[in-house]
């Protein structure tokens, strides 16, 4: 194919029978691989007829696709409201000085409507805060009821927050006058509530010193609202200090002022001045309610004392203080939040099971996390025994904990699990289905999927073109390109026209499993159905011929995107460069790259990693650390690809100094040594005689390991190893006779070999010898993973030796 133009005239002779065989080969793969409903949809359409999406071509436009023009554009049609209001037209209006008349003026004629929708309609869609502010004073002044609602003020006060600062300045304050309104003490709370959320403590301070300017006397309820504020800013000592000044204004704190101050505190982790707070509370004549002991357990939590957190649960139902959902949800969040996450699984178990009444919040938080956290055995488990005892989780958190099993346990664990809850009336969502159906086809559990499939359609979750195309999707992962085919002559059945997602969809699926004549064969029905290719069409395609070895045409194919107005992105010249830098053609590649910046287009961590590989594997490692270096500069952070690849090069160039600066910038970065990489840099080390070095390595790896839940590949008798002292283990290289031997066993034998002649002559040999000959097998063995059984005997009997 040696330019796009010409794939719909190479395919052509093949087109006429595509929709038919389609059809033929759908009454049979269909009804066996996968059964769906027949009548999903009304009015279906004749099989054979091609469904347009506007104009269809003529043959000669499709033969030439440079003159090809697609007029395919709907919009769909709403009825209109009889009386819309037009937000551009209240811009105009408050931008005036007489903004106030004029919104009178308009109210009285009935072009704007006052309820509660349109006022929030209103506030969401005003951009000048300024704008805000007057219209929502204006508001007021017409209905003070509105005042009272709180969507209305949660609205203004994240429009403040999203779109601000509004800065209480003079020249608003006489804008307000001037109109005949005043700013109430309700304006004022939200408004140094959005102050706080933006974190200016100070200017809090300075307009509450002011406020009486305004005609505002200070109260309890004004000083509430700025302590919130100066914590929300991080400003604890600020607020103390308001604090303390509210009885200089005959202002007495009350329970609000007090729960406050807590959040404040516990938010930092001191609880003990927490505590002594709720005495002070407690002497003024409030007593703790649920908010002060929710707030207690988080800051319990937050400072590592998860036992005094449990006591405390313990105290509030002493007290008579029922705990709400936050505060079973502060609980579980705080505890997998300040310890390890077994021993919050735990913890949080024991607990549960000691509860007459099962609390269903504590439940759903905890599988919650325990999913979020892909604990899937542990999750499992704990439903299990929850089930037993009446506990069923809503279908949201069931979505969440399914994707989790399906996942990481097995997946016919996981399709027992959901059948069983299935039974009781729970639902799945369209993309749970999905990725369980894609789990079961890869896994060869073909009747499970198309039983789960059947169902999903009998819930009504396929309905749409969007619905479908995720279902194509889903089949085309699994590689079962004739099951996504028939997926697609079935949606044109039931009447559901596919859109160009859907043929990209296609075309990318095919072009990935080496199907590349089918591949071109949907580019021209995507042609036919008056469609014009976009940037994905053209980086399936581009993606397609690189997998297929024809390079030459995948270029004929990125040079014709413009003729169709296509520009390239990011990912279409990293297809290009990755195949490039895989083949070895490294000039073409750094040439591709130099255009890509040229044309305005900037490179990410992809395109660094695949040039950075490239120079990698050819021992070009200057030019590799010259590309990492620019990755830096651009501000693009480097991932354990990019890491792994250098730390390699450089373990291999003996560059070892190099590599522990790879090291340590990779650490910096937040990222975890892989296995493989870890492997070289170990055997580096040892070879080096830094075998301290490689004991810090090799446990740093397996604590990252265990962290993330990954299986360490990292050499277990590293620790061993470490046991013999440095000095006196390198002494022991100094046996010549000892040398030689296993020289020529390790050069004249195989490996299998080299370990059962150490092993045969191990009684003639020495104490020293045995530890001698460890470090160099560890040394010398290359493939430590394979031979990590036999070897790790033979180094226990050194030891013990």
């Amino acid at each position: 194919m040696r330019n796009f133009s010409s794939l719909a005239s190479r395919a052509s002779p093949s087109l006429q029978n595509l929709t038919q065989n389609l059809t033929n080969q759908s009454n049979n793969t269909f009804q066996h691989n996968i059964s769906i409903p027949n009548s999903i949809n009304a009015n279906p359409i004749q099989p054979n007829k091609v469904i347009n999406q506007g104009k269809s071509p003529s043959n000669s436009q499709i033969n030439n696709f440079n003159n090809f023009n697609s007029t395919s554009n709907y919009l769909p049609k709403h009825k209109l409201a009889q009386k819309s209001i037009d937000h551009n037209t209240l811009n105009q209006i408050l931008l005036r000085k007489d903004w106030y008349l004029l919104l009178n003026h308009e109210l009285k004629a009935g072009r704007v409507i006052l309820n509660p929708q349109s006022v929030v309609s209103i506030l969401q869609n005003l951009e000048n805060p300024i704008h805000i502010v007057r219209f929502y004073i204006w508001v007021l002044n017409i209905n003070e009821l509105f005042e009272k609602n709180q969507r209305i003020k949660g609205v203004f006060s994240n429009a403040l927050y999203r779109k601000g600062p509004v800065l209480l300045n003079a020249e608003l304050v006489q804008d307000v006058r001037n109109a005949g309104f005043r700013v109430t003490e309700d304006f004022m709370c939200i408004l140094i509530g959005s102050w706080g959320k933006l974190g200016l403590a100070k200017y809090c301070v300075e307009i509450f010193g002011q406020i009486s300017l305004l005609g505002i006397n200070p109260s309890t309820r004004l000083y509430n609202a700025v302590i919130d504020a100066l914590i929300k800013s991080n400003s604890l000592n600020l607020a103390y200090l308001k604090f303390q000044q509210m009885s200089a204004d005959c202002c007495r704190p009350d329970r609000f002022t007090y729960n406050i101050l807590i959040h404040g505190v516990c938010k930092s982790g001191v609880v003990d001045e927490a505590l002594r707070l709720v005495k002070m509370m407690e002497r003024a004549g409030y007593a703790p309610n649920v908010f002060t002991y929710t707030i207690l357990i988080d800051g319990y939590c937050n400072g590592n004392r998860v036992d005094d957190a449990f006591r405390l649960l313990e105290t509030m139902r002493a007290r008579k203080v029922n705990p709400s959902d936050a505060t079973y949800r502060s609980l579980v969040h705080g505890v997998f939040r300040c310890v390890k996450s077994d021993k919050a699984f735990e913890l949080l178990s024991g607990f549960v099971e000691k509860e007459s009444v099962l609390p269903k919040i504590v439940c759903d938080t905890m599988l919650y996390c325990l999913s979020n956290k892909s604990m899937a055995m542990e999750a499992a488990s704990f439903l299990r025994c929850c089930r037993k005892r009446g506990y069923v989780p809503d279908s949201g958190l069931f979505n969440i904990i399914v994707t989790c099993l399906i996942n990481k346990v097995d997946v016919k664990t996981a399709c027992g699990i959901v059948d069983s809850f299935l039974q009781l009336g729970l639902t799945l969502s369209l993309d749970t289905y999905l990725t369980l159906i894609e789990t079961l086809f890869r896994g060869g559990y073909a009747e499970e999927g198309s039983r789960y499939l059947t169902q999903m359609f009998q819930a009504g979750l396929v309905l749409n073109v969007f619905s479908y195309n995720m279902l194509i999707d889903c089949l085309l992962k699994a590689k079962m390109t004739q099951e996504a085919l028939d997926m697609y002559m079935q949606m044109q059945k039931g009447g559901i026209s596919p859109n160009l997602a859907t043929f990209n969809t296609l075309i990318d699926g095919h072009f990935k499993t080496a199907q590349t004549e089918r591949a071109r064969e949907l580019l021209v029905m995507l042609l036919q159905h008056g469609f014009k290719p976009d940037i994905f069409t053209f980086s399936s395609v581009i993606d397609g011929l690189c997998r297929a070895n024809k390079i030459d045409d995948a270029f004929d194919c990125f040079a014709e995107m413009k003729e169709w107005g296509v520009n390239p992105n990011t990912v279409t010249y990293n297809i290009l460069i990755r195949y490039l830098s895989v083949i070895g053609d490294i000039g073409r590649s750094m040439v591709l790259f130099k255009k890509m910046k040229a044309d305005g287009i900037s490179p990410d961590k992809y395109s660094f990693n695949a040039l950075i590989q490239s120079f990698c594997r050819r021992n070009k490692i200057e030019k590799a650390l010259n590309l990492f270096r620019s990755m830096i500069a651009l501000g693009l952070a480097p991932d354990n690809i990019t890491f792994g690849a250098l730390i390699k090069s450089l373990c291999d160039i003996g560059k070892f100094e190099n590599a522990k600066e790879i090291l340590f910038s990779m650490e910096a970065n937040g990222y975890c040594l892989d296995s493989s990489s870890c492997d070289v840099l170990i055997n580096m080390l040892l070879k080096l005689g830094k075998l301290k070095e490689a004991q810090d390595i090799a446990r740093k790896y397996n604590k990252q390991a265990s962290a993330a839940k990954h299986a360490a590949n990292v050499p277990h008798f590293v620790d061993e190893l470490v046991a013999i002292e440095e000095t006196t283990a390198f002494r022991k290289w100094e046996l010549n006779a000892m040398t030689q031997n296993i020289r020529t066993w390790y050069r004249h034998g195989d490996r299998r070999g080299l370990l059962e002649g150490i092993k045969s002559s191990g009684s003639e040999l020495s104490d020293n010898s045995y530890e001698y000959m460890a470090i160099f097998c560890i040394v010398n063995l290359r493939s430590l993973s394979s031979w990590m059984s036999t070897l790790q005997t033979t180094l226990l009997h050194c030891f013990k030796k």
